[in-house]
Parts: C-alpha cells; structure tokens; sequence
C-alpha cells in the first residue's frame, strides 16, 4: 500500500481470509407490507409507522471483495451509545452474513466499519443443554426469512436450542425476552473477548458484572467496557469457561414451558457502579412491550423530521432505510452519573470529565454529505456533536481526525475543518467556536508526528505549497484536502473576526494549482523538487491519490469551481470534461495498489464509467453541472444514481457510517452541498413530489416538484414565490421556506 493511512484503513485485507459474494438477500416478515405513499399528518390505521419502512439489512450482503454497505444490521436508539446485532461468524470485522442461515449469538457492538473493527462487544446467547462454549460449536440454526428486525426491535428463532430471541434497545442498555419450547433448565451465555475479561455472579440477586478491555486503539490504558447483567429469575448455576482468547460464562436457570425469561443487560464505558445506574435509568422493571414501544416512538420522532409523498414504495423504504442509517453514527459516548450531570470516560486523556463526548465517525467519509445534512435536518444534535468534538480537543490536546473511538489514523487531511467550516459558515450554534478555531488552526500550523490527529504531511506542504511523492505520499490527495481544509479555516476565522487569519488561509487554499497540470487537465504528483511524476497514467489508482486515480480526483477543488473551470477553459470545456467522466470506459490499473481494492470492483461493476459513487471522492461531482449552468445534467444523473445505484438493500460502496446514506437524503430533496464551508446550497431537482422538513421549533421546509412526468427537467424554481438563479439558495433562505421545481 502507499499510503500508511490506507494501510490502516485496509488492514484486514492483509489478516483476513477473503470471504465469498453473497447474492441475494431473504425476505424480512418486518417489510412485508407495502404501502404506496407517505407523508401529511400520519395516520397509523392506515399508514406504517415511518420505523417500520427502514430496512437494518441494507447493505450488509457484502464481502471484502466487493460492498454493497459493508453495514451491520443494527438496533439500537438513534444515535445510541449501544448498538446490537447479530454474529454469524466468529471473525474480525465481516461477523455477521444474511446469507448464512446459524446464529452464534446476538452481539453488542461498537464497530463503525468493518476495516477499523469493533471494540467493547460480547456475544450472547440463549442456549439449552450443555454447548461447547467456541462459537462455531455453539451456533444455533435460523430461517431469516422468518427473523423480524427493525431499528427498535429484533426478533429470531433459535431453533437448536427451540426458543425464541427477542430483543429491544435504549440508548446504553438493551432488555432481552426469551420464550423456551421445553420447561426445565435453560441458559444464557456470555462470550467476552479478551483473555483478561471478567465476568462475576451474585446468585441472591440474579445480577452478572462483567467487563472487557478488548479493542483495536484509540483508547487509553484503562480502557473497559462495563456490564449489569440482571435476570429475573433465580440463577441455578454459574460457570466460567477459560478459553485462549475469551471468557464465557454459562448462567443456568429454570425455565417454564413458554414463559418468558428477561435479561436487563446495561453497558458503561465508566464503570460497574455507572452502569447499574444505566441499568436503573433505562430499563428499571419496565415491561418489554414499554421498551419497544419507547423504541419505536424514538426512531419514529427522529424519522418523521422529513416527510415525504410520491413515487414507488421501494424509493420510500429507501429513503426511509437510509435516513435511519443517518442517525446511528456518531455514537453518544456521555453518561449520566448519580447526580444527574452529563460525564464520559474520555478516550483521549482516561479520566472522566464533564460534557457530552461522540465517538465513531470517519469525518473524511463524512464531510462531504453527512455533516451538511445534518445542519440542514437536525441542527440541535449537530451542535450538541461538534460541542462533542470540542471537548476531545480539550482532552486530548488534538481534534481527532477519525476518532474511533479517541485518535486514530485513516485517510488523509485535516477533515475537522470542514465540519467546523461548513457550521460557521452557515452560523450554526450551540457549541464553542473559538476553542474549535483553536484546534483548527493548531492542526493547520504545528508540524506534528502523531497520527490520528495534526496533518502528517504538513511541513513539506508549508514549505512548497504541496505534499511531494518522493516518499510515496498521498501528495495529491493530501495537497488537495489541505487547501480545501484552509478555504474552511478561513471561514471560522471571518466568523470569529480574526481577519488577518482569515487572509493567511485564503492564500493558501489555491495551493491546488500547484498540483493541477494545464497540458493534461488532471492533478498529478510532483516531486520535490516540482518535476511531476512519471509516467502519468489517468487510470492508475494509488500513489498520489487514495482510494481513487487521476479521475476520481480530476475536479475535487469544491471551494473554487470557478478557479477550476478557468482551468479546464471556461465552462463549455469543464462540462465536456464532466461528462466525459460519465461517457469514459470504467476500465481502472491496480497501480501502486498492487491487487484490486473493492472500490475498483464497484465502480467497474455499474455503467457510470469514471464516476465512482461508492466512494467519497466525487460526492460533489455532479453538483458541478449546476454550478456550471447545466443543472439539467445534474438532475440527469444524480436520478440515475438515485435509482440505478440504491435500494432498501444496498449501497453503491461502502455506507461509511451515513456518508452515503446522505448523499441520498440530500439528492433526493433536490439540494447539495457542493462546497461545505460556503453559506449556500447547490440547487439539484427534487426526486420526491412533495418533501416537509418540520422542526420541533414549529417552523418548516417544504419542497415541492411539480412536473409534468418522471423524467422531465425541473427547469425553473422558485423560493417563497420568487424565482431563483436556478443555481445556489443561501442557508438562511431555506429556513422556514416553500422551494418549488417546475417543468413548466
């Protein structure tokens, strides 16, 4: 690999045995039903409730190979600090296939993506007999045609051990129901990874502590995951067994012929005596059913912020599927202590401090749709993240690039800047935006040797105005997300009134045009001493870019399109170039890869030639259409995305923790976008006949589509009863605000 961050990225390519494609998914009972429209005031005789149209398989019939989401079928509240899941494999990352049909028990995880792992998790399982305690021995057979599962609820057979498995979540806890065919004694087993797991039992009280310090980094030396473990029946026996890399605890009890056994499981990232109080807060004696029901009316509140009408069923469970994939990540990683303040064991310095914390998230992967969306759709929860992201960076001196859950290296640039940029452009508030220029401008100033946090590459970048390849650097993918990343900084520097700063970041940002070559009209690597580097090969990935060649990088300078089609020629000559990048072959050379990476097999897969939108890159690239007077090519293609590349079961590439869930979200309201760090919106077309966005304050955003069939241009627009430009809405226009697309 050429890039130590790819490596970090990619690393179970290297580790792990490469599994086999699965093909199709099996039908869920939980989406059975269909339903032609939604929107308007609910009506729950008549209409689902919106949980039930998102699908948690989405994307998880993928393999190392080739991703269709790389997700997990997750239950869990929005945003919550628990995620459950299911483990059919006992193996790092792709633990979980829908199309294998045995089980090794439902799982508590923390894994974002299955090329970072999990960290904190146990396994458990309800059991009958005496199973051998190794996973692949102790799996149980089910039919997921059979399996119910929604965001708030999962439902299985076990049909070795002849029970029945339900589960519902809170947002640290989850309360489990088992219902066994045969009267007598039963079990539960707990799979904690980790030779140095504990796990104890007080039988008077039919309460477990458990705890695990399993992970793969980014966390300090004290690092736990803290378990409560209560059952609400006698426990009978309790044995441990001592594997070579995990403890499993059997607990035997006696169970009665179809009566149902509940398990209160609590988590804490604190301690054991935080979690009972999680324990207590969350789950207390309530019954199953008012869990559930809290569950639903959770994801439904959350899910309900964006209503819409029109089109076919399967574009609204898609829509639906993939909001709820919105608003899994980042993780809540802040507690409640005894006297009711907001604390968290922080992963950047091991105490526990004050405030909220987030964790999980891959802000390369994020940036370019998730974050906007958020600011657009829940901005209440964005500041309450970003305020997140303050406190690591007054913990652990550093804001973290993709904390997972502290620092950790992946990807390239300081992508931190962007998100601060885009929310000071847009004024967002709610979280404290000097302290975040503080930490901006330190990562942008300070030469630093860690990695997970500073920019790695950034005297060289200081020095010459680019990243050289001399030491096989990412040098244009690093040269290209640090001018970018200085637009942004300069953006929270104007909103803080630092002016002179301001200026400094601004002349920095056209460092691009160091790196673009006019002859050749691509970004190419230079060398030290400014000779570019030879051969050139525009399908070659690797080397100087990251998971993308010469194409997927051709027109990623989202904060000066004009600066860009000046240097393509004007804008007549940058359009021909951007759809030549649809018209291209989507032929690719391994290149500095050496072997062929899943974003290779994606894009070749689908007939979009050089356009890969399985991967981050070239997320904005069809919003240059707009920015470039052909609007009409922007809804032209971002249709043929919306249709062609989703559906309530797959992804394009790898979901990247809501990344390419808003992407969709957004594209299908019509607006992107194209440049986070600038105060305006790029005007796409709505895919959707009539969307409302109501926020809890009462006010609304409605967009309408008025057009003559499925496939006209939306040509003219107007906002609040006035036309536009056709082109850019500033924020504050959209706010509370009526956007009409017409064909006519």
């Amino acid at each position: 690999m050429p890039s130590h961050r790819i490596t970090t990225r990619r690393s179970f390519l290297q580790r792990s045995a490469l599994g086999s494609m699965t093909a199709t998914l099996f039908p869920l009972r939980a989406l059975a039903q269909t339903h032609e429209t939604l929107g308007g005031s609910r009506d729950t005789a008549k209409q689902p409730r919106l949980v039930d149209l998102a699908n948690p398989m989405q994307g998880t019939n993928s393999s190392i190979e080739f991703s269709r989401g790389n997700t997990l079928p997750i239950v869990a509240r929005p945003f919550g600090m628990a995620h459950w899941t299911l483990q059919s494999h006992d193996r790092p990352g792709w633990f979980f296939q829908p199309d294998t049909n045995r089980l090794q028990g439902v799982r508590l995880t923390h894994q974002l993506s299955p090329w970072l792992g999990d960290y904190g998790y146990c396994t458990i399982l309800p059991f009958t007999g005496d199973p051998n305690p190794d996973p692949e021995s102790r799996s149980s057979s089910y039919r997921p045609a059979d399996m119910e599962i929604s965001p708030a609820r999962l439902k299985i057979d076990l049909l070795r051990y002849r029970c029945q498995v339900e589960l519902a979540p809170t947002e640290r806890c989850a309360i489990l129901r088992v219902r066994f065919e045969d009267a007598g004694t039963a079990g539960v087993l707990l799979d904690l990874p980790g030779a140095i797991a504990e796990v104890t039992s007080d039988a008077a009280t039919g309460v477990l502590t458990a705890l695990t310090h399993e992970n793969r980094g980014g966390v300090q030396p004290n690092f736990a995951t803290y378990f409560c473990i209560q059952f609400d029946r006698p426990i009978t026996s309790f044995v441990v067994k001592e594997l070579k890399d995990r403890r499993v605890a059997l607990v035997r009890f006696t169970a009665a012929d179809r009566q149902p056994v509940e398990v209160r499981i609590a988590t804490s990232f604190i301690s054991h005596d935080q979690a009972r109080l999680n324990l207590q807060r969350e789950l207390a004696s309530k019954a199953f059913d008012a869990i559930v029901t809290e569950a639903m009316d959770a994801w439904d509140h959350a899910l309900a912020r964006v209503q819409i009408q029109g089109r076919s069923d399967r574009d609204q469970r898609t829509f639906y599927s993939c909001l709820y994939r919105t608003l899994l990540f980042p993780r809540i990683w802040h507690e409640q202590d005894a006297t009711g303040s907001i604390v968290h064991r922080s992963p950047y310095n091991g105490r526990v401090e004050p405030g909220v914390l987030y964790a999980d998230h891959g802000f390369w992967d994020d940036y370019h749709a998730w974050y906007p969306m958020m600011l657009l759709l829940y901005p209440e929860r964005l500041s309450d993240i970003l305020q997140g992201w303050v406190n690591a960076f007054k913990e652990g001196g550093w804001i973290p690039q993709f904390p997972c859950p502290g620092y950790r290296g992946a990807m390239t640039g300081s992508p931190s800047d962007i998100i601060f940029g885009d929310a000071a452009a847009k004024r967002l508030k709610g979280f404290d935006l000097a302290a975040a220029y503080d930490g901006l401008r330190k990562q942008a100033t300070e030469v630093v040797r860690g990695f997970g946090f500073g920019r790695t590459a950034l005297e060289p970048y200081l020095r010459l105005g680019y990243v050289p390849c001399d030491d096989s650097r990412a040098g244009v993918a690093e040269t290209l997300d640090y001018a970018y990343g200085d637009f942004c900084i300069a953006q929270v520097a104007h909103a803080l009134g630092k002016h002179q700063d301001a200026a400094m970041f601004l002349e920095r940002s056209h460092n691009w045009r160091k790196i673009f070559d006019t002859e050749s009209k691509f970004f190419r690597g230079r060398l030290a001493d400014g000779h570019w580097v030879e051969p050139f090969d525009p399908f070659a990935w690797g080397g100087p870019y990251v998971e993308g060649g010469p194409w997927q990088y051709r027109f990623n300078v989202p904060h000066d399109p004009q600066g860009l089609m000046d240097a393509f020629g004007g804008k007549v000559s940058f359009v021909q170039q951007l759809e030549a990048m649809f018209t291209a072959a989507p032929r690719f050379n391994v290149g500095a890869y050496g072997a062929e990476i899943h974003e290779m097999s994606e894009m070749a897969a689908v007939n979009f030639g050089q356009y890969d939108q399985g991967n981050q890159p070239v997320h904005n690239v069809l919003y240059l259409f707009t920015l470039a007077g052909r609007r009409d090519r922007t809804q032209h293609y971002a249709h043929r995305v919306l249709r062609e590349l989703y559906s309530p079961d797959a992804f394009p590439g790898d979901e990247d923790t809501g990344s390419m869930s808003a992407w969709y979200v957004l594209s299908s309201l019509g607006l992107f976008a194209a440049c986070p760090g600038d105060s305006r919106w790029t005007l796409g077309a709505p895919f959707f006949d009539e969307i409302t966005v109501r926020y809890d304050d009462g006010t609304q955003l409605r967009i309408s589509a008025q057009r003559a069939d499925d496939q006209a241009y939306l040509r003219t627009v107007t906002l609040n009863g006035r036309p536009t430009n056709n082109m850019t809405v500033e924020h504050a226009e959209l706010l509370n605000a009526h956007l009409i697309f017409r064909s006519t």
